[in-house]
């Protein structure tokens, strides 16, 4: 039962990181910058793969 919390924790916490991540990936600013230097925010990859880890370590849990 406690690994299907931590589970369930780790799938919410992931999808909130990967759409915290996408949001600054679409932001104006990041837009601009991206369009200046070509550069990404490191925030926003971190977010995106840190959520995406995290829902599978979650999904993995939840079985």
């Amino acid at each position: 039962m406690n690994n299907k919390i931590i589970g369930i924790t780790l799938i919410i916490v992931g999808v909130a990181l990967a759409i915290w991540g996408y949001n600054i990936y679409d932001s104006a600013s990041a837009q601009l910058t991206r369009t200046l230097s070509g550069d990404t925010p490191i925030e926003a990859w971190a977010g995106m793969i840190g959520g995406v880890i995290a829902v599978v370590i979650g999904i993995t849990r939840v079985k």
